[in-house]
């Protein structure tokens, strides 16, 4: 079956740190871009952060310089290191996989991350 499973979220006092981690089974992971997006509390789901198959990044402007994204295709994982954390960082994060050659995308349960002030 395909799946993506999120795990790491958790409670963190501002300033923390967390160390989200994707797992992916049931497509090759390799070939896939895969994203990061999060989900607040009455707000739209926005794109965090964005890994291409071919190892290109990208960021959201608010999470530049203390977010970084990463994957190891031996594990069929992506990660969101996340440091510096905010109260406003507090969401529900969802890992992502884009579609691609006419494959849908796929979206896993997400994981929520509460930063303390």
């Amino acid at each position: 079956q395909v799946h993506l499973v999120e795990s790491g979220g958790g409670l963190v006092q501002a300033g923390g740190s967390l160390r989200l981690s994707c797992a992916a089974s049931g497509f090759i992971f390799r070939i896939n871009a895969m994203d990061w997006y999060r989900q607040a509390p009455g707000k739209q789901r926005e794109l965090v952060a964005g890994f291409t198959s071919g190892g290109n990044t990208n960021y959201a402007d608010y999470v530049k310089g203390r977010f970084t994204i990463s994957r190891d295709n031996a594990k069929n994982t992506v990660y969101l290191q996340m440091n510096s954390l905010k109260p406003e960082d507090t969401a529900v994060y969802y890992c992502h996989r884009r579609p691609l050659y006419g494959v849908t995308d796929l979206w896993g349960q997400g994981t929520q991350d509460t930063v303390s002030s």
